[in-house]
């Protein structure tokens, strides 16, 4: 059965199958990007030296994630010591480093159909437009390819200014990172294969395994659940891998039975592959942000103006241009709420 559903999956757009084989230049792509010590102010990443201060940003006692997205600063146009270190790089280091994804389809994607496999997809518009108000150039970006696992590292080390990464806001995250305002909303949900007799999020999981990406809100959902006894005890959900895509293929090759993301990466890894499907409703609510450094208060006050044009001008189109094939015409429903913010001055 398994070996009809790849053989399907063939078909279409590139094929899964050779997504398979892209997951693994991608990742020996990565290894090759100089991501793996941290730079400082002589153009590398770390943007604020010894001394200073921290921002206002840090975890509320009473946050709960269903309201983590307000534990933000507010909107300022005004430069400060990390911004003025990125404008500081010369040469071909003068850019924004950020953290981005290279395998999920319609997100952030390295097309194998332009002439130089280009990153591409909704994350990557918006690291466009933020290159272009801080540098003047939407093109001014140095990309890093990032696991799942590794986007809170590579902030608290400095390898990059940024990640913008499909990223959920979550009290536990604002622990080691400062977010943005939120720039989409989604929820988790199930991606099973068509013919498979699960439902949904509840006891049609049972005995099933379950595969969900490291450092995921995905598999702290599910550990949480199982633990409580919301989720059948007998849910496998020991798979995990580094990047999500990993597990579209583990389920392609018969090694799990589903797989829990969020439902607009779900989305976009059914439509490359047309024997698997969502199966049942979101069962959460979460919001993505752009996550920095809990001490570049500056540049997270400039992402959230940034944002505040960005949500008038911009994100509707990079929804229309990536996203409305698969999760409907209707943004509404993905539409980050109106931002609220820690402190006004």
């Amino acid at each position: 059965m398994y070996a009809s559903r790849v053989r399907a999956s063939l078909r279409g757009w590139g094929g899964v199958g050779a997504m398979a084989v892209l997951c693994a230049l991608a990742l020996a792509f990565a290894v090759l990007l100089p991501c793996t010590q941290p730079r400082h102010d002589d153009g590398g990443a770390r943007a604020a030296g010894p001394g200073v201060a921290h921002g206002s940003q840090a975890r509320a006692g009473d946050c709960q994630d269903s309201e983590a997205q307000k534990q933000t600063l507010s909107p300022s146009g005004a430069d400060g010591r990390t911004i003025d270190a990125i404008k500081s790089r010369t040469g071909a280091k003068r850019k924004l480093v950020v953290g981005v994804d290279q395998n999920s389809y319609h997100w952030g994607y390295r097309n194998p159909n332009t002439e130089t496999a280009q990153l591409e997809g909704f994350d990557i518009d918006l690291v466009h437009r933020i290159a272009e108000d801080i540098l003047g150039d939407p093109d001014a970006v140095q990309f890093k390819a990032i696991p799942t696992s590794q986007r809170i590292p590579a902030i608290k080390d400095g390898r990059v200014d940024m990640v913008v990464r499909t990223m959920t806001i979550s009290c536990e995250r604002l622990d080691d990172v400062a977010f943005s305002a939120p720039y989409f909303k989604t929820g988790q949900q199930v991606l099973a294969p068509k013919s498979s007799s699960v439902k949904g999020y509840d006891g049609t999981l049972a005995h099933k395994r379950i595969c969900t990406a490291s450092g995921s809100t995905a598999y702290g959902k599910l550990k949480a659940d199982r633990d409580a006894g919301d989720l059948p005890a007998s849910t496998d959900i020991s798979t995990t891998v580094p990047s999500q895509l990993d597990c579209l293929v583990r389920l392609q090759l018969g090694e799990v039975d589903a797989v829990v993301t969020d439902g607009a990466l779900a989305a976009s890894q059914a439509a490359q592959d047309p024997t698997v499907a969502l199966k049942g409703d979101a069962f959460t609510t979460e919001y993505y942000g752009v996550a920095m450094r809990k001490d570049a208060d500056d540049l997270v006050r400039r992402v959230n103006r940034i944002l505040v044009d960005y949500r008038a001008d911009g994100w509707q189109a990079s929804y229309d241009r990536w996203l409305s094939a698969t999760l409907g015409k209707d943004s509404g429903p993905s539409k980050p709420p109106a931002p609220q913010y820690l402190r006004k001055s």
